[in-house]
């Protein structure tokens, strides 16, 4: 799901935080919604890949949440470039589910 545009198919959404994502070429995928953060005034997603999926197990995705229309409820997820906005959402995450998860380094 590198560097791709990602929108959330409203009305796809699965039992226990399980959302579908279509990507530019429109494969969908399963994931598993584990927490919002927000920082800077902006708003992530960590998502972990459901089975099945092509991504490495265990790796979470971090994506932008955008929206798409002022009047719609739509959003858009789009891929982080920049590695210090990841690694901070990411810490956001980690230090909130420190007795949750066991991370590996």
């Amino acid at each position: 799901m590198n560097d791709e545009n990602t929108t959330n198919n409203s009305g796809e959404e699965l039992a226990d935080n399980i959302i579908t994502l279509t990507d530019e070429e429109g494969k969908e995928s399963n994931f598993e919604l584990l927490d919002l953060v927000e920082l800077d005034n902006e708003e992530y997603v960590v998502l972990l890949p459901a089975e099945g999926s092509d991504e490495e197990p265990g790796e979470v995705v971090i994506l932008k949440v955008e929206d798409t229309d002022e009047d719609s409820d739509k959003e858009a997820y789009v891929s982080v470039d920049d590695e210090e906005t990841l690694n901070k959402v990411f810490e956001i995450f980690k230090e909130k589910f420190k007795n949750e998860f066991d991370f590996v380094d």
